[in-house]
């Protein structure tokens, strides 16, 4: 089976480039498998594949190069075929609309799976009749900005097969009108790092990711002045750079915490710093998944986490492996940590089992799920299913339009009502 992954960009660091690696790098031991990037700015990815794996690039954004393609016209000039409401539209042109149309139309692939809502769009707008065609949400539904979703809604019945991380995020999918798409929920591998486990003894909580607002690192530390007033001898490291640094650098000075509390900024690689600890944190709002979750427990740290959507639920058991505590919830992490923090037997049995049910998380594992599922499309596909397939999920598209088209017009309607013609102009004008 040929099977090729579109990617923003192979080039970078992030959970969806590492867990595309990972996938491909673990399908290539029995099928050909390619990662096409849209982009590239760099010589090579930092997160490179084997061999196994070639890497191509559709784009070239490498300023030192005289292959630098920034000031293409094209590249001036809006996407139209790029889901407009992704985040990532501004990136997009008609350059990349040009290659990325390219690609599919000439690719010899049995699969193309696309890994953000925008690529998944091109996938149904521009592929040829023929792939099996697999949409990835590495985000979720919930948290897409409405009109994303309706984009979506309008676009995604005609893909084969949709793959979320959390099974909550796909109930949310399933509860679309989704005709013939098969929805399934597959989490992020985490392969094992091969370093001897935590031994537990070290009075650290470790913390990692993104210095972002979502990952509520002001409320871990406003968490651990509560350990502090009970246990002064535990030290709270958090890793990874980001826009958050100066303020919670600024809450950790006026909290008196310069000495138990330490923003370590990006490490790399991050997997030996789990093992200097002996109790992982997690104080998001919102977590897609939770990799840093699978790479703490895979170091036999049990996790605290805030029980926010969607991943710390799907991926921690309570009492067993790690603790939940309501999301925003101050007292509840500081008194979670202490739990742990005071009871050495407690925290290292949950260690070992973290360890232990990290393994469903394997590469091989999920690289089997994902061969089941793809084999099974491809030999249900037939050129006469896959078009058909695809004309029904063009109607079911249509349809959606219709209904977003006429929800507009009723709601313009109803503006020009209550503030009259001029002042619905002037909406118009600013949308």
């Amino acid at each position: 089976m040929r099977i090729s992954f579109l990617i923003n960009s192979a080039y970078g660091i992030g959970g969806t480039i590492r867990t595309t690696f990972n996938l491909a790098e673990q399908l290539a031991q029995q099928h050909e498998v390619e990662v096409v990037s849209v982009f590239r700015n760099r010589e090579r990815p930092l997160l490179a594949p084997d061999g196994n794996v070639p890497v191509r690039y559709l784009v070239d954004l490498r300023r030192q190069e005289s292959t630098f393609e920034g000031d293409d016209p094209e590249n001036k000039l809006p996407s139209r075929v790029f889901a407009r409401h992704d985040g990532a539209y501004d990136r997009y042109s008609l350059l990349t609309d040009r290659r990325i149309g390219a690609y599919l139309a000439t690719t010899d692939a049995d699969v193309v799976i696309g890994t953000r809502p925008g690529l998944n769009t091109h996938l149904v707008r521009q592929a040829r009749r023929g792939p099996v065609l697999l949409g990835q949400e590495h985000l979720t539904y919930s948290t897409h900005p409405p009109r994303l979703q309706r984009e979506l809604r309008a676009l995604y019945p005609r893909l084969d097969a949709l793959i979320t991380v959390t099974e909550k995020d796909a109930r949310d999918y399933r509860r679309l009108w989704l005709p013939g798409v098969r929805v399934e929920s597959v989490p992020n591998s985490v392969p094992d790092a091969g370093l001897a486990p935590a031994d537990g003894r070290g009075k650290w909580v470790i913390a990692a990711g993104r210095l972002a607002r979502m990952k509520r690192y002001d409320l871990l530390i406003r968490a651990f002045a509560q350990v502090v007033e009970e246990r002064p001898d535990w030290r709270l490291r958090i890793y990874g750079g980001g826009v958050e640094r100066q303020k919670l650098r600024e809450l950790v000075e006026r909290l008196g915490l310069y000495n138990h509390v330490f923003l370590m900024g990006p490490v790399s690689p991050l997997e030996p710093e789990w093992g200097k600890g002996a109790i992982a944190a997690v104080s998001s709002s919102f977590e897609p998944f939770g990799m840093t979750i699978v790479e703490a427990m895979r170091a036999g740290l049990p996790v605290v986490a805030t029980d926010c959507p969607h991943g710390p639920g799907e991926i921690i058991t309570p009492g067993v492996d790690g603790q939940l505590v309501p999301n925003g919830d101050v007292k509840a992490m500081g008194a979670a940590l202490l739990g742990l923090i005071n009871d050495d037997e407690k925290r290292a049995a949950m260690g070992r089992a973290a360890r232990e049910r990290a393994h469903r998380y394997d590469p091989a594992t999920i690289g089997e799920r994902y061969d089941r599922l793809l084999t099974e499309l491809v030999a249900r596909r037939g050129p006469l299913r896959s078009g058909a397939h695809r004309a029904r999920g063009a109607l079911v598209g249509r349809a959606y339009a219709a209904r977003n088209v006429a929800g507009t017009v009723r709601q313009g309607v109803g503006y020009v009502k209550r503030n009259g013609v001029r002042a619905a102009v002037m909406k118009a004008r600013t949308v």
